[in-house]
């Protein structure tokens, strides 16, 4: 059965640097991973693409042959990959049925709110077998405004409604938050959606004629008790781990490895066991449903990370990179010296 990720989000949410980022996870962990470009206007590409939409059309020669903007051609293209959806089944078939695929959206948020290309593109992969989560990423700096925080709940509130899939909104770019100033509350206030109340000063601040309209959107958001958010520095191993297992549990994936990979490092062999059970021996699907661990699975250790303590926690992980990195050399030393040794005795 494939699984997949629908990635969505307004344009500069880092989508493409989250997909990219995930190829790199997946690739140091040995699980297979295939990448899909809907984006007809991205021709700069960062991850190795599987399937690209620029081989079906393009939104320069749509703009170019029908006189349309940049928005209008790139609806004229969703709505022209959903009349040729066989196109993208087809391709779909050749990666096989136990890929893992990352579909990379344009960044044009109508696309995912309330135009309905995307919308029936995602239910025709769902009736083919697909079990995919939508992950929605947000730019964290929009926390920092109280306004721009209301906008981004509403628009993540819109996406949850409107894909109908099982959802994961993302704050990305939180280990550059501290840029942008101060927060007026914990990170906690802001990931757990709690009760938005407390924005009504900062919103009166900032625009008080629309007052009242800024509190109703509050408790619209409020009613639905769907928009939480989960928190992304890509660069950051643990960050996008915990991202990688939160999403898993929301699709229901469990890997297991192939019956010829080979048993991880420093743990002992099954005797008679082949490999694809032994997984199983420990539970792992209990384990993959269960409580999420992990040095991020916690948002106060995250804002200790990227906000409380971001230059301690810098200049911690750099001496132990340099440690490691002096390591690997005087491994490389030792089996040179070795390969010497080896060589003379011959």
């Amino acid at each position: 059965m494939p699984f997949g990720e629908v990635v969505c989000g307004s344009p500069g949410s880092g989508k493409s640097t989250y997909c990219y980022g995930k190829h790199q996870l997946f690739t140091a962990l040995n699980r297979p991973i295939s990448i899909v470009n809907l984006d007809p206007a991205n021709d700069n590409i960062p991850y190795p693409c599987a399937i690209d939409i620029s081989s079906l059309i393009t939104l320069e020669d749509v703009m170019n042959e029908h006189g349309l903007g940049p928005n209008g051609g790139m609806l004229y293209c969703m709505e022209y990959l959903e009349a040729n959806y066989d196109w993208l089944e087809d391709r779909l078939k050749e990666l096989g049925n136990d890929a893992y695929i990352l579909f990379d959206l344009p960044g044009q948020v109508e696309l995912s709110t309330n135009h309905e290309s995307v919308k029936n593109i995602v239910h025709k992969l769902a009736k083919s077998g697909f079990r995919l989560a939508a992950v929605h990423l947000c730019d964290a700096h929009y926390v920092t405004d109280a306004a721009k925080y209301v906008s981004v709940l509403m628009l993540a509130l819109r996406a949850m409604l409107h894909l109908e899939l099982p959802h994961v909104n993302v704050l990305s770019k939180i280990d550059l938050i501290q840029q942008y100033g101060d927060l007026d509350f914990n990170l906690e206030f802001y990931t757990e959606v709690q009760d938005l109340s407390y924005l009504e000063n900062a919103l009166s601040a900032s625009s008080p004629r629309y007052k009242d309209l800024n509190m109703a959107i509050c408790s619209l958001v409020e009613d639905f008790g769907l928009v939480g958010f989960e928190t992304l520095a890509v660069e950051d191993k643990e960050s996008m781990l915990h991202l990688s297992r939160v999403i898993d549990k929301a699709t229901g994936c469990v890997f297991v490895p192939p019956p010829e990979a080979k048993q991880p490092p420093g743990t002992v062999e099954a005797k008679g066991v082949p490999a694809t059970a032994r997984p199983n021996v420990h539970a792992l699907f209990t384990s993959a449903a269960g409580p999420m661990q992990g040095p991020r699975s916690d948002v106060r250790d995250v804002q200790e990370r990227w906000v409380d303590a971001k230059e301690e926690w810098d200049a911690w992980e750099k001496a132990q990179w340099r440690k490691e990195g002096q390591m690997v050399q005087e491994a490389a030393r030792k089996s040179k010296i070795r390969e010497r040794g080896a060589r003379e005795k011959t």
